[in-house]
């Protein structure tokens, strides 16, 4: 099966050097969802508390970023990541939500586990969608950058960072 991605869209976002916000450091909690990542989109995630979405409100504005991840105990794997951060207005939440897609199959859901971001760049803002088909290709597009974006020098070491460490 083949992952449709949107053509007209960059693969390779952000300057080569993350710089200011960037690297965004966040701390908190998985929580369970609306339950439609996985089901609906075929595409996971981990949602954040609301502590961690208050302190990403006061530094980002809503919209698709990548980065890196790592849930669990502190000196585990790093993953990248892809995360949306807003209303999600094709679904018309009611609540801002931060919804991590980790770039990494798990064969269990892992609520109430510690989770650690390091947001590196902006892909997109949020935007709306004219159907279910159109969102899924948007965000396969948007791991498709994340991962292209996240390939550079200068942003593959950060998953050394101290967040993770």
């Amino acid at each position: 099966m083949s992952i449709k991605i949107n053509p007209d869209r960059p693969l390779l976002v952000g300057p080569e050097k993350p710089h200011e916000p960037f690297p965004f450091a966040l701390e908190g909690t998985v929580v369970k969802g609306y339950g439609r990542g996985s089901k609906q989109l075929g595409i996971p995630t981990a949602n954040l508390s609301d502590e961690a979405i208050a302190t990403m409100a006061s530094g980002l504005e809503t919209g698709v970023y990548y980065g890196w991840t790592q849930i669990g105990e502190r000196g585990s794997t790093v993953y990248p990541m892809v995360m949306s951060l807003g209303w999600n207005p094709y679904f018309k939440n009611e609540q801002r939500s931060a919804e991590v897609h980790i770039i990494h199959e798990f064969p269990d859901d892992f609520y109430g586990i510690s989770i650690r971001v390091l947001v590196l760049g902006f892909i997109r803002p949020e935007q709306n969608y004219p159907n279910l088909d159109a969102l899924i290709t948007d965000i396969r597009t948007d791991i498709e950058v994340a991962k292209q974006s996240l390939a550079r020098t200068h942003y593959t070491e950060l998953k050394e960072h101290g967040l993770f460490a």
